[in-house]
């Protein structure tokens, strides 16, 4: 029985391009895995306290650290909402990243999870691909490939829904086009993603 770790951090329960992703990849995961199990946090809802010198100094002998470390190393897969916030991922998420990430404990050569598979839909409201002219500003793919890689040697794929203020800004009226493309291949590749995921972990 396969267990999926699913974070959402978006700050708006409707709405959100990160969670209609995330949902159509937790639908389809279920599809394949009925008998599987979705642990859960909705880090926007119920966000974590950030991390402090007593967490710190407790390390894996804080509950609350020793709570999300234990379920981040009970997940055979994890799903990430992560919506870009001024150029970066939202406060919600890095707490969560803080208090899960414990040296000595799970990270490094310590890792539960070498290996994991992490699907990350890191949706963002303009188009910072490369090529484009705020190519240097994004902050989010960027900066998850290298601490997920770094701290817990998991693999990480992205899914990437862009443009997704042209539908609410005139001045993007143009790019509606693109964006409900981007939207569409998103909710494709989530789908898809999950199918041969849950195919790979049944195998």
């Amino acid at each position: 029985m396969a267990t999926l770790l699913h974070l959402d951090s978006a700050v708006f329960p409707e709405g959100s391009a990160s969670r209609d992703v995330t949902s159509a990849f937790v639908e389809t995961w279920r599809e394949q895995h009925p008998e599987g199990k979705v642990v859960y946090r909705d880090l926007a809802a119920a966000p974590l306290p950030h991390l402090d010198a007593a967490a710190v100094a407790a390390g894996a002998d804080d509950p609350l650290r020793r709570e999300l470390a234990d379920e981040l190393a009970a997940a055979d897969a994890v799903l990430i909402g992560a919506p870009m916030y001024n150029f970066s991922i939202p406060s919600t998420l890095k707490a969560w990243l803080d208090q899960v990430i414990i040296v000595g404990h799970n990270a490094g050569s310590d890792s539960p999870v070498p290996g994991v598979p992490v699907t990350v839909v890191a949706s963002r409201g303009g188009s910072y691909a490369p090529g484009t002219p705020r190519e240097d500003f994004e902050f989010v793919t960027n900066y998850l490939e290298k601490v997920l890689t770094g701290m817990f040697s998991v693999e990480v794929d992205f899914i990437v829904p862009e443009l997704t203020l042209a539908h609410s800004k005139p001045e993007m009226a143009e790019l509606i086009p693109l964006a409900v493309k981007s939207r569409a291949k998103a909710l494709d590749e989530a789908a898809r993603k999950a199918k041969a995921l849950a195919s790979r972990l049944a195998a």
